[in-house]
């Protein structure tokens, strides 16, 4: 089983940063991918900003030039600089990982950010 421990949500004003660490602990796997995603209320979950095992990065237009993902092994951070009450929602973290040739899909348990004006 494969767990992921989110950390660094808060309130912070527009304009102001933040930074979000997830780290995913277990045995027996490897991650292929990390990624962002944030969930407002009466809104879909969307993604905000994915990484892969190579390095290679991809972030939904909102937050681009504002939002910046990075990983270190097994843990992915999301600095997120500039932000927007259009920012605030629950951001969860998500993680493809791989176990003997077969991809599964795990999430942490969200971290609320609340961004005022």
């Amino acid at each position: 089983q494969v767990q992921l421990v989110e950390s660094g949500g808060g309130l912070v004003q527009a304009g102001g940063s933040l930074r979000l660490s997830c780290a995913a602990s277990g045995s027996g796997f490897s991650i292929d991918a990390m990624g962002w995603y944030r969930q407002a209320p009466g809104n879909q979950r969307e993604l905000v900003a994915i990484i892969a095992s190579g390095g290679s990065t991809n972030s939904a237009d909102s937050v681009k030039g504002r939002f910046t993902i990075s990983r270190d092994k097994n843990t992915v951070l999301l600095q997120m600089d500039s932000l927007k009450p259009d920012d605030t929602a629950v951001y969860y973290c998500r993680a493809y990982v791989n176990r003997g040739g077969v991809l599964f899909s795990y999430w942490g348990q969200g971290t609320q950010v609340t961004v005022s004006s």
